[in-house]
């Protein structure tokens, strides 16, 4: 072999001999960890998972939150609405009997309140906006306010036996308590409070 021979085959060698530490690196090297990558996704997961049942949950109490706005937001005009209706009842409490029955134009304006008395109620109750039946149930203070109390052995202490001004709710919310007197000197127990009443199906 002559000189130029020889410098050839080396050079040939030369890169193999320079790979084989390469190789022997990339076998030594650590291979992943597998329980690693298997508890980051699973953290992931958990991750992901409490995120969306985050939204899901904001999603519910944003939907709450409009249909309560949309439910009450009548809830000040009522109010006002209600020193009307305290006005027509105490008008055609004023009126007497038999001062209706023997006067043709007396009959026809109290008529023409009544009837207007009815439709206001009719339009609250369409709007969510019930009375509280009171009288004759047990003293119930979410829905009544106590003004005084009666000395009355017949009935049971604690009973509504008079109501002053009648108290209102908006859905599930009290509006107006009903003003009302109670008995005392009774019995102890008393009937539960009536619930209010439901919504008219008159047209």
């Amino acid at each position: 072999m002559n000189p130029e021979q020889a410098a050839e085959t080396a050079a040939d060698a030369a890169p193999a001999d320079r790979a084989a530490p390469a190789d022997a690196t990339q076998a030594s090297a650590p291979q992943p960890n597998l329980e690693a990558l298997a508890a980051e996704a699973a953290d992931l997961r958990d991750k992901l998972l409490r995120t969306l049942a985050e939204m899901e949950n904001l999603r519910r109490r944003t939907e709450r939150e409009v249909a309560d706005a949309k439910s009450y937001a009548i809830a000040a005009f009522a109010r006002d609405v209600l020193n009307v209706a305290d006005n027509m009842e105490r008008a055609l409490a004023a009126v007497p009997a038999d001062a209706v029955s023997g006067d043709a134009a007396l009959t026809t304006l109290v008529e023409g309140v009544e009837l207007t008395e009815r439709e206001l109620a009719k339009t609250l109750e369409k709007h969510g906006v019930r009375r509280v039946e009171a009288a004759g149930g047990k003293f119930d203070p979410n829905l009544h306010q106590a003004m005084f109390e009666i000395p009355n052995p017949d009935v049971p202490t604690g009973t509504v036996v008079q109501v002053v001004q009648t108290g209102y709710v908006l859905g599930e919310r009290i509006l107006r308590p009903a003003l009302v007197g109670v008995a005392k000197g009774g019995p102890k127990v008393a009937p539960e409070a009536p619930p209010p009443s439901e919504p008219s199906d008159r047209g």
